[in-house]
């Protein structure tokens, strides 16, 4: 079954760019990067040269000795089995953070052999790298971040492709939808799946959520092993606690990260490593508070106060409700026993992975204790866009009315179960458009 990846449409912009380097694609583990790359190669290439690092010392070996490029391209082709042709080849490097030497390499290949088109892949980057003598080819390539499938990705992966532009046309006009129920139910059916490929093709082989569940509990597994294996014991069981404590964070009212729930009588001096870590291993993306409504926005304190979100909803609602079923197949209204700041949690977090993807970095607003914005960003013109969750129909806001009152932003978002709307400045959209969001 093919997974069809927005990041594509990125790849050929980038093949057919004049003067292109080579091309790192970063992302955290298991969110399809490898099986992009070679589909892309096998749809626009007439030959594609894959060769995984972590799995084939030979490819290390290669370049222990110089950069000559005609003799790593003689090299190479032998691994590979037939000629590598610039222009018609598409050589690819998988787990590139495992060489430093391969890593360093992409410099000479786009200083001395850019005709070569060569993507190279890395899921822990500027965690692995850079503790030898080679350094980090700064402005010598292309950098493009890959995530877990989005909604519309995953509505496509259904074969839902036509509910997408659906929901695009219902967003750019701001007209009801009229599949406002069903795609409520595939919204909170991707709250449970989430959007790793390994999990969302077994859900759609077996049609089973706990199987799905099962493969999310594999994956959890592997993070586990990277912490151990990348990081020396002290940090490794630090960087594991903060990991496990995510669900914690979230599911409290105020959602804000405190090290003391991590482990009792915790600091940010033993934690912050932590969250440098999952952060940088994309694991986690971290949302600062701002104080300031007016744009452009700074973080109050460096950072120090923030929250941490999931980078995937369907691990984190793994570790938060035993039976997925209970979030698929009832609404809020069906379904009281769940707590509105548990549907909350799940909601923000998901919102905010949507926006990480549209490559949105939002802070939330406190104000003095009187009011606190989830989101807020600013777009492309320079606005203030104030921006409020609600996990269901309940939609009166104190802090978006504030903010909006404050500092007379041109339009706030209120986002909820509710359908597609516009009242008092404050465009109301459904759960499951937020993928069309953009800065």
């Amino acid at each position: 079954m093919n997974l069809n990846r927005k990041i594509l449409a990125e790849f050929h912009d980038w093949k057919e760019r004049k003067g292109h380097k080579p091309l790192l694609l970063y992302g955290a583990r298991q969110v399809g990067k490898t099986y992009a790359v070679k589909q892309f190669g096998e749809t626009r290439y007439q030959d594609t040269a894959y060769f995984n690092i972590e799995d084939d010392d030979r490819i290390a070996t290669v370049f222990e000795h110089d950069f000559d490029i005609s003799r790593l391209i003689g090299e190479l082709s032998l691994l590979h089995g037939r000629p590598i042709k610039a222009g018609e080849t598409l050589i690819i490097f998988d787990e590139v953070q495992s060489s430093n030497r391969i890593l360093s390499s992409l410099k000479y290949f786009n200083e001395n052999a850019p005709q070569y088109d060569i993507i190279a892949t890395g899921s822990l980057l500027g965690l692995s790298v850079g503790t030898g003598k080679y350094s980090f080819p700064v402005g010598k390539v292309d950098n493009v971040r890959m995530y877990p499938l989005d909604f519309e990705e995953f509505l496509s992966a259904l074969g839902h492709d036509q509910y997408a532009a659906h929901i695009r046309a219902c967003f750019a006009n701001n007209e009801k939808s009229f599949l406002h129920e069903e795609l409520l139910r595939l919204y909170r059916l991707y709250l449970v799946i989430g959007g790793l490929p390994k999990v969302v093709t077994r859900y759609l082989a077996e049609e089973d959520l706990f199987a799905a569940r099962e493969e999310q509990t594999a994956l959890d597994a592997n993070y586990v092993s990277d912490m151990a294996w990348y990081i020396d014991a002290l940090e490794a069981g630090r960087t594991l606690e903060a990991w496990r404590s995510l669900p914690h964070q979230l599911a409290k009212e105020n959602r804000k990260f405190q090290y003391r729930v991590v482990k009792s009588g915790g600091r940010a001096y033993q934690y912050e490593s932590a969250i440098f870590w999952l952060k940088a291993a994309g694991l986690v993306y971290t949302c600062c508070r701002t104080s300031d409504g007016t744009p452009p926005y700074m973080a109050d304190n460096m950072g120090t106060f923030f929250k941490a979100y999931s980078f995937d909803t369907g691990m984190l609602c793994a570790k938060m409700v035993r039976d997925p079923s209970v979030i698929v197949l009832e609404s809020p209204a069906e379904n009281p026993s769940l707590s509105d700041t548990f549907r909350g949690a799940l909601a923000e977090n998901y919102v905010m992975q949507a926006m990480s993807a549209n490559g949105i970095e939002p802070f939330y607003w406190a104000s003095s204790g009187i009011a606190e914005l989830d989101f807020l960003f600013q777009d492309s013109k320079g606005n203030a866009v104030p921006l409020e969750v609600k996990s269901g129909e309940r939609v009166r806001s104190k802090s978006l009315s504030e903010f909006m009152k404050r500092y007379k932003p041109p339009c706030g978002i209120r986002i909820s179960t509710r359908n597609f709307g516009m009242e008092n400045d404050i465009k109301s959209i459904p759960l499951y458009a937020v993928f069309c969001l953009t800065s």
